[in-house]
């Protein structure tokens, strides 16, 4: 199987396949599609380790790289993740920060492999894009959220 002409690789330490594994059962259109083994030794590795794995994250094509420890995951990237209710956004939070990953700020959080998520209801980014005073009141309400609150943002467009 060949990839797609445009991929995103994400560098893990070593376990490309258990987090494209997860991935695939949190989000929908989500699914490992490959997995391919080193043909050969390579530093800190043996022939026939995982080496990269091919997956989907919501239809976004992806390898994960078992590259070593080398280049640690960022906030650099994140995957954001618009979600249509307070269940949804409860759902997948849930499901990273519930499974060793941990809470940040503003509906950012990370998962047990130190990937970054945005998990962002539609209503805030329909809010801030809107421009005006209730982009404002979004914003700010915003600012004080981990986990965003979906309620809290639509009072805070209301005024």
């Amino acid at each position: 199987m060949s990839a797609p002409k445009n991929t995103i690789c994400l560098w893990f330490e070593k376990d490309a396949e258990a987090a494209a594994r997860f991935y695939a059962t949190v989000f929908p259109d989500s699914a490992v599609t490959a997995v391919n083994k080193a043909p050969s030794d390579y530093p800190g590795h043996k022939a026939g380790d995982v080496v990269t794995v091919l997956f989907t994250v919501c239809g976004i094509p992806c390898i994960g790289l078992n590259g070593g420890p080398a280049f640690p995951q960022s906030e650099s990237f994140s995957f954001q993740i618009a979600t249509d209710d307070q269940e949804e956004t409860d759902r997948y939070w849930n499901a990273i920060v519930g499974n060793g990953g941990a809470e940040s700020a503003c509906g950012w959080c990370k998962d047990r492999w130190g990937v970054s998520w945005q998990i962002t209801p539609r209503v805030l980014t329909d809010a801030i894009a809107a421009g005006g005073n209730p982009a404002k009141r979004a914003f700010d309400a915003m600012m004080e959220m981990g986990k965003i609150d979906v309620a809290a943002i639509e009072a805070a467009v209301r005024g």
